[in-house]
């Protein structure tokens, strides 16, 4: 299902953090905020959409930097 479904996961927020979203057949879900790559690849095994690849040449698109982008710029 990972191949019909949208992976996001949103820049750092003010909060800490990155929230993961997925859209898939016509449905947007907010899975959680994640504090590291461990915690988006749960949010995504309790979706049913395990074995997905983390990195950047994975179907997920990360926004506000890669998967080693967990401090906000600023901070």
């Amino acid at each position: 299902m990972a191949g019909q479904a949208e992976i996001i996961v949103h820049p750092v927020s003010s909060k800490g953090g990155r929230k993961v979203t997925v859209h898939a057949l016509g449905v947007d879900a907010d899975l959680g905020r994640a504090q590291t790559p461990r915690d988006v690849a749960e949010f995504l095994r309790r979706a049913a959409l395990e074995d997905v690849d983390l990195s950047e040449d994975g179907p997920i698109t990360w926004e506000g930097g890669g998967p080693e982008a967990w401090k906000r710029p600023d901070a």
